[in-house]
């Protein structure tokens, strides 16, 4: 399956580098089990530009966007950009999957399930090879 490319704004690599590298506990504990392709060998990026937003963690190949949703998501007005946010890209053929902060902390394992049940629904099999006559 060939992998879609979503343009980025340029302007959101500073802002990107910057969340890299002050990632919340949550985010750190997830990118520990995930990171260089550990869970099932599917390379995910952390703080990735898409079009006009910088998602958590990203897999291009299965167009995978995971978002922990922690203290910021909870000030007035957030969930309504949430949404925005997340229609858009959904309709950039981004798929979500929102994880509570709390949940990670308190149980890595459960959230790493939780991930892998959605590749395992969602990853598209590959085609059969045709063979000759």
């Amino acid at each position: 399956m060939k992998r879609k490319i979503i343009p980025y704004k340029p302007k959101l690599k500073h802002t990107a580098r910057m969340l890299r590298k002050n990632m919340t506990l949550s985010e750190i504990l997830l990118w520990q089990e995930i990171k260089g392709k550990q869970l099932l060998g599917l390379d995910f990026d952390r703080q990735r530009p898409i079009d006009n937003y910088i998602v958590d963690f990203y897999c291009k190949d299965l167009q995978l966007a995971i978002e922990i949703d922690g203290e910021s998501h909870h000030y007035e007005g957030a969930y309504e950009r949430d949404v925005k946010r997340q229609k858009k890209l959904e309709s950039l053929g981004v798929h979500f999957l929102r994880i509570d902060d709390d949940l990670v902390k308190q149980d890595i394992n459960i959230v790493i399930e939780l991930i892998r049940e959605w590749v395992s629904s969602n990853r598209p099999t590959p085609t059969p090879l045709r063979g000759g006559d």
